[in-house]
């Protein structure tokens, strides 16, 4: 028997994450590293502990491995308990076959056992590929006030961006009288961030009908939360005000990383009350050798810099060598940049090494056709030789030899 919580967080971390190209052709999304030193699921997992969650069902599918491996007993999140803490959930076989998630709905109805083995009073529904801080226990609070079914959190997002987002048009009192998925002319700004609390019960109900529907996408926003509205539930919006920001793109990914070097931006990672946890290898500090240069940057342990760092992100282990410069750029763990190279507006995946005098990338003003211009993406553990030119907007995910 396992003792009772009353609150049992799923954490969705199997999408393929496609728009990430080269850096999840190998990955799970949530794996991606972010910050210089987390990686991306990082962030709901610590949200949970600083909730006081104790029970963590992380859902994984595609390309897993790292990810499991990078969770493991959930030891950096404190999440290591025997009867609770984290554990990673894998579509598995059953007797009628193996079954993939087919959706975010059906991937946590194929876990009903999981949950109910806590006999929980709610469940929190969060996804794995978002960078933000929250503390999901005033969530749930906000939920138990209003009496609700359901409780999304929200927040307010350019009108000229709402119609990429799930929109909540809510009552003067937030309940929610209706959800309007990627809406082509939005009523609101209000979007939901695909974070979601659940009295127990009542998504259980819904999981069993939605699942009974051969028609059914088996998804929250396109079936659960319409049949929920749809029957007279209780639905509430849930403000949030902070730093949030879904990574799903090369473009969001490598601004989000950028605005860890914003002062103006409102995500602190160095708040003691509010830690963001990960799990890290033991490096000696990093070292910066007489004549380099960095400023505005964020360099991991492990690095060696000999040359110009400017308004970049360096991960662990980091080489760069003598007269190299790096700007505007997120170099992840153990790659090599060589003499002389130039890295600017670039994304490098782990491992890489880019030869003497390659030049990658550029800045947008170096262009004479802006369509041209874009992040170039480097996929992990990639060479590109000497003196190879990369053009922006690249996807490498091959070596380049004899640039």
């Amino acid at each position: 028997m396992y003792p009772k919580q009353s609150v049992v967080a799923m954490l969705l971390a199997g999408g393929q994450g496609s728009r990430l190209g080269v850096l999840t052709k190998k990955l799970a999304k949530p794996a991606i590293p972010y910050g210089g030193r987390y990686r991306i699921i990082d962030f709901p997992l610590s949200n949970c502990v600083n909730s006081g969650i104790e029970a963590v069902g992380v859902l994984t599918q595609y390309q897993p491995l790292v990810l499991n491996e990078y969770i493991g007993n959930g030891q950096p999140w404190d999440l290591d308990l025997m009867n609770g803490g984290v554990q990673v959930l894998p579509p598995y076989q059953r007797n009628r076959g193996a079954d993939w998630y087919k959706g975010t709905a059906n991937a946590i109805y194929q876990n009903i056992d999981y949950i109910e083995r806590y006999n929980p009073d709610f469940v929190v529904i969060l996804s794995g590929d978002h960078i933000y801080k929250m503390d999901y226990s005033k969530m749930v609070a906000f939920h138990k006030e209003n009496n609700a079914s359901c409780t999304i959190a929200a927040i307010n997002v350019p009108i000229n961006e709402a119609s990429r987002y799930g929109i909540l048009n809510t009552n003067p009192d937030g309940s929610i009288y209706e959800f309007e998925e990627k809406p082509k002319k939005p009523k609101s700004t209000k979007a939901s961030m695909g974070i979601y609390v659940f009295t127990w019960p009542k998504l259980l109900k819904y999981l069993k009908k939605n699942e009974e529907d051969p028609k059914s996408s088996k998804d929250f926003g396109k079936n659960i939360l319409p049949s929920m509205l749809k029957s007279g539930e209780k639905l509430f919006a849930y403000d949030f005000k902070g730093y949030w920001k879904d990574v799903g793109t090369i473009e969001s990914l490598w601004g989000s990383n950028m605005d860890l070097l914003n002062p103006n931006v409102e995500l602190n990672l160095s708040d003691e009350s509010w830690k963001i946890y990960s799990r890290n290898p033991v490096l000696p500090p990093h070292y910066i050798a007489k004549g380099a240069r960095v400023q505005n940057s964020l360099i991991s342990d492990g690095c060696n810099i000999h040359g110009e760092i400017d308004f970049s992100v360096l991960f662990p282990g980091v080489q760069v060598g003598h007269k190299a410069i790096i700007k505007d750029s997120i170099i992840m763990p153990g790659t090599i940049i060589g003499d002389g190279a130039k890295v600017q507006y670039t994304v490098i995946s782990e491992g890489a090494v880019i030869g003497d005098n390659a030049v990658i990338g550029a800045r947008p003003e170096e262009m004479l056709n802006k369509k041209d211009w874009g992040i170039t993406v480097i996929g992990d553990n990639i060479s590109i030789s000497a003196n190879t030119i990369v053009k922006p907007k690249s996807m490498v995910e091959h070596n380049i030899f004899g640039g």
